[in-house]
């Protein structure tokens, strides 16, 4: 992974792999810490966003081969103001919350992290704590919820080349100009594969 330095000492910008969330994954003790690292590495929620999804936010689309998440309360990255979207939500995780709620008797208006913002922070940095003693890479030490976020930018657009306006739409940002501090230069096989992929090799 990859530490950017920020203005404030000690703090970084943690630039996670896939197979690196999925060790993280690995290092949660529970369901429920599992899915809190799922919501942010592969729905790209926030910490304040995480505590407010319910059962009765997940929607089927009409194709029936896809899911989108309701999340109530975002964030209005252009005006401040909280505002509703929709996340797209990935087939494994939509499975995993329907496990957790039938294993926790949830009801349809139950939170499925029942959890303060600053509690879903506290589970994604015990987790990352354990990922560092279970690796040896005390790099995970610096990982954040807001990490798992920067995952989810960097992995629809520059692993995947997404159009930037989809993911700006189920993220949450309102500009590039809000998206951008969430993504890392592309390295040299990214670069060359984009290349490739356009046929101007």
């Amino acid at each position: 992974m990859q530490l950017d330095g920020t203005a404030k000492e000690g703090t970084y910008k943690v630039w996670l792999t896939d197979d690196e969330l999925e060790q993280l994954r690995r290092a949660a003790v529970s369901h429920r810490d599992d899915l809190i690292i799922q919501l942010g590495g592969y729905v790209g929620l926030r910490a304040f966003e995480i505590p407010q999804i319910k059962p009765k936010h997940i929607k089927r689309t009409a194709d029936g081969e896809h899911y989108h998440l309701r999340v109530p309360e975002g964030k209005d990255t252009k005006n401040g103001n909280g505002e509703p979207r929709d996340a797209y939500l990935p087939r494994d995780v939509e499975r995993d919350l329907h496990r957790f709620q039938n294993a926790e008797d949830l009801a349809p208006t139950d939170s499925f992290i029942q959890l303060t913002p600053r509690g879903v922070r506290a589970v994604v940095e015990r987790t990352a704590a354990r990922a560092a003693d279970e690796t040896g890479d005390d790099d995970f030490r610096h990982v954040s919820s807001h990490d798992l976020r920067r995952r989810f930018a960097q992995r629809l657009l520059v692993d995947e080349s997404m159009n930037p306006r989809v993911v700006m739409a189920v993220g949450g940002w309102n500009s590039f100009q809000a998206i951008e501090p969430y993504l890392n230069t592309p390295t040299p096989d990214v670069v060359n594969s984009a290349f490739e992929d356009a046929g101007l090799t």
